[in-house]
């Protein structure tokens, strides 16, 4: 992939995150973090709504079905380890219900939510 290329497809993942956090919050979610870093990989979105706590991934592509199927269970994986990273290094967040979810985003179409997308154990 050309540096080129690598920029517009981060320009897309901004703009799809930015598009994610807009309908979280019209729902009801307070977005604690958005590319959260950790030690363990990057959390696209941590959102929390009442008592749970979400990590949410953003995948666009050109269809959502797409977008459904580029996640692997690696990523999967990766991201149960940054979650339990930032429960540990954030104690007003340990007693929260951890909740792992998805946003689908293609083009011309609205963000698909799925909420508890997996959980820890597959």
């Amino acid at each position: 992939m050309t540096a080129a290329a690598r920029h517009a497809a981060e320009r897309r993942g901004q703009r799809a995150e930015t598009l994610c956090c807009h309908l979280l919050r019209l729902k009801g979610y307070r977005v604690l973090e958005r590319r959260l870093r950790t030690p363990m990989g990057e959390i696209d979105i941590l959102a929390r709504r009442g008592q749970m706590l979400a990590i949410v991934e953003v995948k666009a592509r050109s269809s959502h079905a797409l977008a459904a199927e580029s996640v692997s269970a690696r990523q999967r994986h990766r991201l149960g380890r940054a979650a339990r990273w930032v429960l540990a290094s954030r104690p007003g967040l340990s007693a929260l219900s951890l909740r792992y979810d998805l946003m689908l985003v293609a083009p011309w179409r609205l963000p698909v939510h799925l909420p508890g997308a997996w959980t820890e154990d597959g």
